[in-house]
C-alpha cells in the first residue's frame, strides 16, 4: 500500500501548509462572517464564562473523573474563549475556522510526508475541510474538543512518519494522545488509527512506536473511565449505547457525505428504504469501494477499517452527529488522496464525483449555519429584551414559521442568561396556533401579540 513512500519531493512544505490554510480560510469565509451562533451550548458557556461563572467550578473540570463528559481541556478553553470573544461572533468563528484550517494543513503535510503528490495532498485536505463533517465542526463553536483530538491524531501521524528517535516518538505520541483525551473521549481511537498506519504504510518502525506511545495514556484512561462512560447516568438519550447500533451508525457515516440536501446526519435512516437519496449515496459508496478494490485488496481493507477506526466508540451511540465524523472525514479523504496516483481514469471519475458531492454538501451546511447564526443574532437579544419588559411574568413565544420551531427550541434550551439577563424558565416556546405573547418572525425578530 505504499504510494511512493519516503519521496516527499522538492517543493517547500511550508508552501503546501500555507496554501491549504489560505484556501480553507477563503472557502469558509461565510463561517467566519457568521454574525451569530448555532446552538444553545454556545450561549450556555457564554453565560458560564460571564455573569453566571459561579454555576461551574473550574477546578472540578480537571479533578472530577466521575463526570460523564470529562473534557477539562475543552471546557477550560471554551470558557476562556467565550469570555474573550463571545461578544464578537466573527472573531470567535474566525478562531475556530483558523483552527480547522490548521488541521487541514496538518493532513496535507502528513500526506506529503508519506509520498503523495503536492496536488493530491492539497486536494485531499480541501475535500476533508470543505465536506459536511468539517463544515459543521468548523462552524459550531461547541466542537472545540473535536478540533483538538483530530489535530492531535494528525500530529501523532506526523511524528510517526518522521521517526525522530524511539524515545521522542513514544513520548510525543503519549503526550499528544493524553492531550486529545483531556479534550474528548474520541481520542481513544488514536492508537487504533496509528496501528492501521503501521499496517498499511509498510510496517514502518515509527508507526509501531507511535502506537506503543499512544496506547499508554489510552489504556490508563480506560482503566479510570470505562465504567463511567458505559454505566453512568446519561445527560441525554442520544448518549445511550448498544452494540446493536453499530451497523446503523456505520452506514449513516458512509452515506451522509453524498446526500447534499441533508443538514444533519442524525436520524438519516429514519425514512428507511423509501428515501431515494439513500440509494444514490449507496451507489456512490459502492463505487468508491469498487475503486479501492481495483487498486488492491489492502486498499479496500484500508477504506473499510481506517474510517471505522476513526469513528471508534461513537458507533455504539444511539444517534450519529456531524462532528463525530470529523476524524472519519480526515481519514477517508486522506486515503483517497493517497490512492489517486494509482487509480485509472474511471477510478478518478468516481473520486471526483464523490468529492464534488461532499463539497456541495459542505457548502449547503455552511450556508444553513450562516442563516441560523443570523437568526440567533436577531432572536436572542430580542428575547432578552422581552424578558426585561415582562418583569416577573413568563414570556411565551411562537414561531410564525413552523419549520423554524426547532431552531428556537435549540436557542432557548437551558440558557441561564443572555447578555446579563436571567432567562432560565422565564421563556417558553409554544406550538404554532397556541396563545403567546410574541410571535417570532422569519428573520428572528419578535412581534408583540398583546
Amino acid at each position: 500500500m505504499r504510494t511512493r513512500l519516503g519521496t516527499p519531493g522538492t517543493s517547500p512544505q511550508w508552501m503546501l501548509l500555507a496554501a491549504t490554510f489560505a484556501c480553507v480560510l477563503i472557502a469558509q469565509a461565510p463561517l467566519v462572517l457568521n454574525p451569530g451562533y448555532f446552538s444553545h451550548d454556545e450561549l450556555q458557556w457564554a453565560a458560564f464564562a460571564g455573569h453566571d461563572a459561579r454555576l461551574i467550578s473550574r477546578p472540578q473540570l480537571w479533578t472530577n473523573l466521575q463526570v460523564f463528559q470529562y473534557r477539562p481541556l475543552t471546557f477550560s478553553l471554551w470558557l476562556a474563549l467565550s469570555k474573550a470573544l463571545f461578544a464578537h461572533p466573527q472573531a470567535f468563528h474566525g478562531a475556530i475556522v483558523a483552527w480547522g484550517a490548521v488541521n487541514a494543513a496538518l493532513l496535507a503535510l502528513l500526506l506529503r510526508r508519506v509520498g503523495v503528490s503536492v496536488a493530491a495532498s492539497l486536494g485531499g485536505a480541501l475535500v476533508f475541510a470543505l465536506g459536511p463533517f468539517a463544515m459543521h465542526t468548523h462552524g459550531w463553536v461547541g466542537t472545540i474538543g473535536d478540533l483538538i483530538w483530530v489535530g492531535c491524531a494528525l500530529a501523532t501521524g506526523l511524528l510517526a512518519q518522521r521517526e525522530r528517535g524511539a524515545a521522542v516518538t513514544v513520548a510525543g505520541s503519549a503526550v499528544l494522545t493524553a492531550i486529545g483525551l483531556l479534550a474528548k473521549e474520541s481520542a481513544i481511537v488514536i492508537p487504533a488509527v496509528t496501528a492501521l498506519g503501521w499496517l498499511l504504510l509498510g510496517r514502518r518502525r515509527g508507526w509501531a512506536l507511535a502506537t506503543a506511545g499512544a496506547s499508554v495514556p489510552a489504556l490508563a484512561y480506560l482503566a479510570l473511565r470505562l465504567g463511567v462512560l458505559l454505566f453512568s447516568p446519561r445527560e441525554a438519550a442520544n448518549y445511550g449505547w448498544s452494540l446493536a447500533f453499530v451497523p446503523l451508525r456505520w452506514l449513516e457515516y458512509q452515506l451522509y457525505p453524498s446526500i447534499p440536501t441533508r443538514l444533519g446526519i442524525t436520524g438519516l435512516l429514519g425514512k428507511g428504504a423509501g428515501d431515494a437519496r439513500l440509494w444514490v449515496a449507496g451507489l456512490v459508496w459502492l463505487a468508491l469501494a469498487w475503486t479501492f478494490w481495483r487498486v488492491g485488496p489492502r486498499w479496500l481493507l484500508g477504506f473499510l477499517l481506517l474510517g471505522a477506526a476513526a469513528l471508534g466508540p461513537v458507533l455504539i451511540l444511539a444517534e450519529s452527529a456531524n462532528q463525530y465524523g470529523y476524524g472519519f472525514a480526515a481519514a477517508t479523504a486522506g486515503l483517497a488522496a493517497a490512492a489517486w496516483a494509482r487509480v485509472d481514469r474511471t477510478g478518478r471519475i468516481v473520486f471526483v464525483i464523490a468529492a464534488l458531492l461532499s463539497v456541495w454538501h459542505g457548502v449547503n451546511v455552511m450556508r444553513r449555519m450562516h442563516e441560523m447564526g443570523e437568526l440567533q443574532a436577531t432572536f436572542s437579544p430580542a428575547m432578552a429584551n422581552a424578558v426585561v419588559h415582562a418583569g416577573s411574568h413568563p414570556v411565551r413565544l411562537r414561531a410564525v414559521d413552523p419549520g423554524q420551531h426547532w431552531i428556537y427550541l435549540r436557542l432557548m434550551h437551558d440558557i441561564p442568561s443572555y447578555a446579563g439577563v436571567a432567562i432560565g424558565e422565564r421563556v417558553q416556546l409554544v406550538d404554532t396556533g397556541a396563545e403567546a405573547d410574541y410571535e417570532i418572525g422569519k428573520d428572528g425578530g419578535l412581534r408583540a401579540l398583546r
